[in-house]
């Protein structure tokens, strides 16, 4: 069923157009990514269709009975109740269910069953059972209780009023709030703002068994293909739908692409060979009216658009002035944080080239390293020893670095005063900053052009040692994979803070956890530290079934009712297979009779089938065997 069709959509800003010919539609149980560069306008599409700004044309047509939440972009929960008293706001209908069901629970014991009004009370009793069952009634505070969880509220958070947390933290109740709201239609921009790599996965969980439907904003492109299964892109002032995740869209985008210049080059071709006869033929008398037909031809052709249309990416490096000793940093039995320490012990031993991610949850203080080691914040125990002729370039994330009264230009060209002029805009045009953008201020510029002059900056600098807090924040996808690469050809040292997944698993190849009790190194990608994360959880598990006291252990008494299950899983496994293998014993002891038959011997055709039979009955042979090793290694860990 359609919940929500956008239809004919547009934007204007005086004689420039951000958008139109907009068609989007909204079916229940959609999960809809919505796609896009930064300044393409899908933040405002998603205004126009949540009904808080009105198109310059076309019109956003909604099914009366679907309900519609709106979470904009970096929108806090403004209020002065608990957190606890303010998510319960989300349930009011199913608490004034229970309140009028305690009521008619009262009227019924007080009305005799001869009375005309018990059967009325009877029936509305049974009714509001029935719905608010269906609501989750019974189960309303447990889900807050789950979902506060999953944002990081635990229960010391539960009576602490929302005026009094940060910004990062009513965002987070935001979202949660719009979560136990459940609208049909759950519209979110940009939702994995703020959140760190456990939230965000356990938000993509969540997401994944939501009852209505969804559209999102987002550049997270793991959250993208874990939660949307179809993509509507925004480019060059157009609107257009895939079908998939965002992988397949890249994948169906560029056979789209590929399709566009065939048909672009082909309509092309067409016309020069068009304008040809036309230019040649039209002043002859005797070729004069066919070269007016081709004219008229080139007149109503619907030309195609350059399907690349006018979109420029970022094209910029990162170079290095001279090459660091082997050792960049290293720090041994260190302590961060403010009033109170954050996390200790910390070691860590950074050498040349080496690429690395520092990760943890929000709060633990990955960012206070980071500034701790430039020597903005002090260490509260031990120091940074850094190696020979190491240079260090700082991306901050809050982009403080920058000055508010400079122009884009004066940014760099103060900073280099003995750079032209012309080399200085130079590098600004590898960041999309051209002509007169250049002379725009700092404080008019968005967080996606902040981070581009921030990145022109270090570049310029030609450091060998990158410290960069959270780069890929404002960047839209295409910036982000220009920053992947630059990185990736970066000759120099990498330390980052990135709560951006496939950023971290294209460039680390080393990932530091910082944690309460310190940092732990892991030698390898994201996907690699997520391995052995799960590797850890599970030997701390069977560490703990082992860690049990049982009394007079024998080779056959099981700890509990799981092990035995598995133990009986296993030798069901075993006793298949050993099954299995005995037909394909049989099978192949067959087939080996038949293939010395002299008249088989004498057919080449029919003994080279049998061969292939056999080879392959072998191998399934082979196959099981491997099987039958593995379960029962397995099978003699617990006996």
């Amino acid at each position: 069923m359609i919940l929500l069709q956008a239809n004919q959509i547009a934007r204007y800003f005086g004689a420039d157009t951000l958008f139109e010919n907009i068609h989007l539609e909204v079916a229940s149980k959609a999960r809809i990514g919505l796609v896009g560069r930064n300044g393409a306008g899908k933040s405002t599409l998603l205004k126009i269709i949540a009904n808080t700004e009105a198109p310059d044309a076309g019109q956003v047509i909604k099914n009366k009975q679907a309900t519609l939440g709106y979470l904009a972009q970096d929108t806090g929960l403004d209020s002065n109740e608990t957190i606890w008293n303010e998510m319960l706001k989300a349930f009011e209908k199913v608490r004034q269910m229970e309140q009028r069901m305690r009521e008619v629970e009262v009227a019924i014991g007080e009305t005799p069953e001869s009375n005309s009004r018990y059967a009325s009370l009877l029936k509305e009793y049974d009714q509001l059972q029935h719905d608010f069952n269906d609501q989750n009634g019974y189960g309303y505070e447990n889900e807050i209780r789950s979902v506060l969880h999953g944002f990081k509220f635990d229960e010391s958070f539960y009576d602490k009023e929302i005026s009094t947390l940060s910004g990062g933290q009513k965002t987070r109740l935001a979202l949660a709030r719009m979560l136990l709201i459940k609208p049909d239609i759950l519209i979110l921009d940009e939702p994995t703002n703020h959140l760190d790599i456990e939230t965000l996965a356990w938000l993509e969980d969540y997401l994944q068994g939501y009852p209505g439907a969804l559209l999102i904003v987002s550049h997270d492109r793991y959250f993208l293909d874990r939660v949307v299964n179809e993509i509507y892109e925004i480019s060059r002032h157009k609107i257009r739908h895939y079908t998939g995740n965002y992988s397949r869209y890249l994948d169906l985008k560029a056979a789209q692409l590929s399709s566009d210049w065939k048909a672009y080059e082909k309509q092309q071709v067409e016309i020069e060979k068009l304008e040809d006869f036309v230019a040649r033929n039209l002043v002859r008398a005797s070729t004069t009216k066919r070269a007016q037909s081709r004219r008229k031809t080139l007149e109503k052709m619907d030309r195609l658009d350059r399907p690349d249309g006018n979109e420029k990416s970022a094209k910029f490096m990162f170079d290095i002035d001279k090459v660091s000793g082997n050792v960049v940093l290293q720090v041994e039995d260190a302590a961060i944080g403010y009033e109170e320490t954050l996390s200790e012990p910390i070691d860590m031993d950074i050498r040349r080239e080496d690429a690395i991610a520092l990760v943890g949850p929000n709060g633990i203080g990955k960012s206070t390293l980071l500034k701790s080691l430039i020597g903005q914040l002090p260490f509260i125990k031990g120091n940074p020893h850094f190696g020979t002729n190491v240079t260090i370039g700082y991306y901050d994330q809050g982009q403080a670095d920058l000055h508010g009264n400079k122009t884009i230009l004066a940014e760099l060209w103060d900073e280099h005063p003995t750079t032209p002029e012309k080399d200085i805009r130079n590098v600004l045009g590898g960041f999309l900053f051209s002509g007169e953008d250049v002379e725009k201020t700092i404080p008019l510029l968005s967080g996606g052009e902040k981070a581009r002059v921030a990145l022109a900056k270090l570049s310029m600098n030609k450091e060998n040692f990158l410290i960069l807090d959270e780069p890929t924040n404002h960047l839209d996808i295409d910036n982000k994979e220009v920053l992947e690469n630059a990185l990736i050809d970066y000759q120099g040292t990498l330390l980052f803070v990135s709560h951006d997944r496939y950023f971290i698993n294209r460039i680390a190849n080393k990932v530091i956890e910082l944690s309460p009790e310190g940092s732990k190194l892991y030698l390898g990608d994201y996907d690699y530290y997520l391995e052995k994360k799960k590797e850890e959880e599970e030997i701390a598990e069977l560490q703990a079934k082992e860690n049990v006291p049982v009394e007079a252990p024998k080779k056959k008494f099981y700890q509990d009712k799981e092990q035995q299950k598995l133990i009986r899983s296993l030798r069901r496994k075993i006793e298949a297979i050993e099954e299995n293998l005995s037909i394909l014993d049989q099978k192949i002891s067959e087939l080996e009779t038949q293939m010395s038959q002299p008249d088989i011997l004498n057919d080449h055709v029919q003994l080279l089938e049998l061969t292939n039979q056999l080879e392959t009955k072998k191998a399934e042979q082979e196959e099981q065997l491997f099987s039958w090793e593995e379960l029962s290694l397995e099978l003699e860990e617990f006996e």
